[in-house]
């Protein structure tokens, strides 16, 4: 229990900006926890953020209200993905071998590439989130435990490449966290979400829509990078959000509405 609880408090440490003030150690039993845990870190940043929409509901429009929630959606993960993402936009806009491409996303210059990512990356969020609020009128639990689906899977899609794709250099804090992940971790972390899913079935579409996400994604490393590091686990993760929220805006458009 103590390496479950102290796993989910050093994932959400790593993961998000929400300060908790305990000092856990970065040892092997507490990372393996954390790994597990990352599915679950998901469903809290969900829960904040649907938290937010019922405060927001009755008071402001729906354009303001998904403006809010992607505006909180930083505020929580403070930048840390969204970083990744700006990074390997600049690598891949580059169009460098990859070890300069490595060099660009080392560089804490910021390049056009990744400021016309990040703008249309944080536009489209909020067009989907503005979709989706417009369409579940007001039926919390579906926005609830989507929102959370969303934000497990996305955090999900790092342990399948940590375990599927090599890392492009043995450092680093991709290739730390690969020498403690093991398939228990993988299976038990994608088990949880797969249950917490079951809240409303439907939402199982999502989850299964996620394994195509990362066979394309898994491709395109592969193709551009040839590993993984830090920067692109974060940029699968923003991926993986605009991913999921596209799925339940069309789920909501085609099925509910």
């Amino acid at each position: 229990m103590k390496q479950f609880v102290l796993g989910i408090i050093l994932a959400l440490q790593f993961l998000t900006r929400i300060p908790i003030p305990i000092n856990c150690p970065w040892e092997k039993q507490f990372i393996k926890g954390a790994l597990t845990s990352f599915g679950i870190i998901g469903f809290i940043i969900g829960g904040i953020l649907t938290l937010g929409y019922t405060i927001t509901d009755l008071v402001f429009p729906l354009w303001m209200i998904s403006l809010f929630i992607v505006t909180l959606w930083v505020i929580l993960t403070g930048g840390l993905h969204l970083d990744g993402l700006m990074d390997v936009a600049d690598a891949i806009g580059s169009n460098a071998p990859i070890e300069k491409k490595l060099q660009i996303m080392k560089d804490p210059q910021v390049g056009s590439f990744a400021v016309l990512t990040v703008i249309f990356h944080l536009v489209w969020k909020t067009a989907f989130i503005f979709g989706i609020v417009l369409q579940i009128n007001g039926q919390i639990m579906q926005l609830f435990v989507g929102l959370c689906v969303i934000a497990a899977c996305s955090r999900l899609v790092p342990l399948f490449l940590l375990y599927f794709v090599p890392v492009m250099k043995q450092e680093g804090l991709a290739y730390y966290w690969k020498q403690h992940l093991s398939v228990r971790e993988v299976i038990v972390g994608t088990v949880i979400v797969i249950l917490f899913a079951l809240l409303s079935p439907n939402m199982l579409l999502i989850c299964f829509s996620y394994l195509l996400y990362f066979f394309f994604f898994r491709r395109w490393i592969l193709k551009n990078f040839k590993g993984i590091n830090g920067d692109i686990l974060g940029a699968s993760i923003e991926g993986g959000e605009l991913w999921g929220l596209f799925i339940l805006w069309m789920y909501t458009l085609f099925v509910m509405g």
